[in-house]
């Protein structure tokens, strides 16, 4: 993988990230989140069936051929994120420190997944980072 498509993909990545937690944050209070998600993953399974024919290599019916548990596992998994943010923004959050401890959590638990089952490494400075992550997240869960 180049450089540009290293930096565009984390790039988007962020981009889409923030644009998710302002529209989270924006969610009408008034509607039950489930019925706000089942408008957005219906739109979001419209652009994604209109982009499949120009962005897969191959046949689009084989991408469906070849999906696995995973694909449906990640719409629970994407359903309970997007829930939990957003009862999370409802019960006062701010959105300034949600994603940020939310994501700093994640990392740390994902750490012995990574190492256990995928066979990764830390260096040093990772150690550091970590060190500093965890004492962030205790700093920045504090009311």
């Amino acid at each position: 993988m180049g450089m540009n498509a290293y930096v565009l993909s984390i790039g988007t990545a962020i981009l889409a990230n923030v644009f998710y937690h302002l529209c989270l944050k924006f969610t009408n209070p008034l509607i039950h989140p489930l019925a706000g998600l089942s408008v957005s993953y219906a739109t979001a399974g419209l652009i994604c069936l209109i982009a499949l024919p120009f962005l897969a290599t191959g046949p689009v019916t084989q991408q469906f051929q070849n999906l696995n548990w995973a694909s449906f596992a990640l719409g629970a998994a994407i359903t309970g994120l997007e829930l939990g943010f957003i009862y999370a923004y409802r019960a006062g959050w701010n959105i300034s420190v949600a994603a940020l401890f939310c994501n700093v959590a994640v990392g740390i638990i994902l750490l012995p997944i990574g190492i256990l089952f995928f066979k990764e490494r830390l260096s040093t400075q990772n150690l550091v980072g970590i060190a500093l992550a965890l004492a962030g997240l205790f700093l920045i869960g504090r009311r």
